[in-house]
């Protein structure tokens, strides 16, 4: 919540808002706590009147004070969704399949690229006191960072998620498409927009193995991964029936408790008098 000391105007703005100036860029606030209240421009001060100066023996004064303007500030708010998880591929890869197979999301789901137009949370439950949020976003093409889609659009909403989940198609109805070259595409695009959300913990996720007949399946994963040259974890999952689903959601949020953990004991170490003796000294002198 923004608010204006001396008119006292709130103005409510959806928790993950972003306040930057307009003219600088210099980052204002960044409001990810619910009830936060920032106090963004202090109001004016009105002048004094000659009645306030009015009195028994100065029944008519002519002194008066003057007001002082408020402050005027050009501003730029920007929403970035809050979620642990983030999706990406190209259209038609599975992604709003996938977050409706894990979560209370319901995104509309088509067989037509670019059925998703907007960003999309669902929330995954893993347990009774255990879940995390999960984000689809618009599908990427090649030349998404030139304004080509609509996935750059979005690609702002995946820069606080602590883990993306890049999902690729195994099984496209054209048999011509180049899985590895499009897989590629997608994260050189990725790089292109913003080197952070490039440089974030990322996981393969190859999805409609369903659609590959057993014989055919390893062979097609591991030529894929081969010409993809990817090292990192994979997994093979099926949105559509959920073959491989509980494996990812658990894996997920043993991760991300595991970075919790770490940041709460880094949190819980930086308030330590004997770890900043450590750091910087008994007498606060590094």
């Amino acid at each position: 919540m923004l608010w204006s000391a001396g008119d006292d105007i709130e103005l409510r703005m959806p928790v993950g808002t972003i306040i930057t100036d307009f003219e600088t860029g210099d980052l204002i606030a960044d409001l990810t706590k619910h009830g936060e209240r920032l106090c963004l421009a202090e109001g004016g001060v009105g002048g004094w009147g000659n009645i306030h100066f009015k009195s028994s023996t100065n029944r008519a004064p002519r002194q008066k004070t003057n007001g002082k303007p408020g402050v005027r500030r050009k501003l730029k708010l920007e929403l970035k969704v809050l979620a642990d998880v983030g999706l990406l591929g190209m259209p038609n890869a599975g992604k709003s399949t996938l977050i409706t197979a894990v979560s209370n999301a319901r995104p509309k789901i088509a067989d037509y690229p670019f059925t998703t137009l907007h960003p999309n949370l669902g929330v995954v439950r893993v347990g009774s006191e255990r879940s995390f949020v999960i984000a689809d976003i618009p599908g990427l093409i090649e030349g998404a960072a030139e304004g080509a889609g609509l996935g750059h659009r979005f690609l702002r909403h995946l820069q606080r998620t602590g883990v993306l989940l890049h999902l690729v198609d195994v099984a496209p109805f054209d048999e011509n498409v180049d899985i590895a070259a499009d897989a590629k595409a997608i994260v050189n695009e990725l790089r292109k927009y913003d080197e952070a959300l490039y440089q974030k913990p990322r996981w393969l996720v190859l999805n409609k193995v369903d659609m590959l007949q057993p014989e055919e399946r390893q062979k097609v994963i591991k030529d894929f991964l081969k010409r993809f040259k990817w090292d990192g974890p994979v997994f093979e999952v099926s949105a559509l029936n959920g073959e491989g689903c509980d494996r990812l959601c658990y894996a997920i949020q043993d991760y991300l408790d595991g970075l919790r953990k770490a940041r709460d004991l880094e949190e819980e170490r930086a308030e330590d008098p004997r770890f900043l003796d450590e750091q910087y000294g008994k007498d606060g002198l590094v």
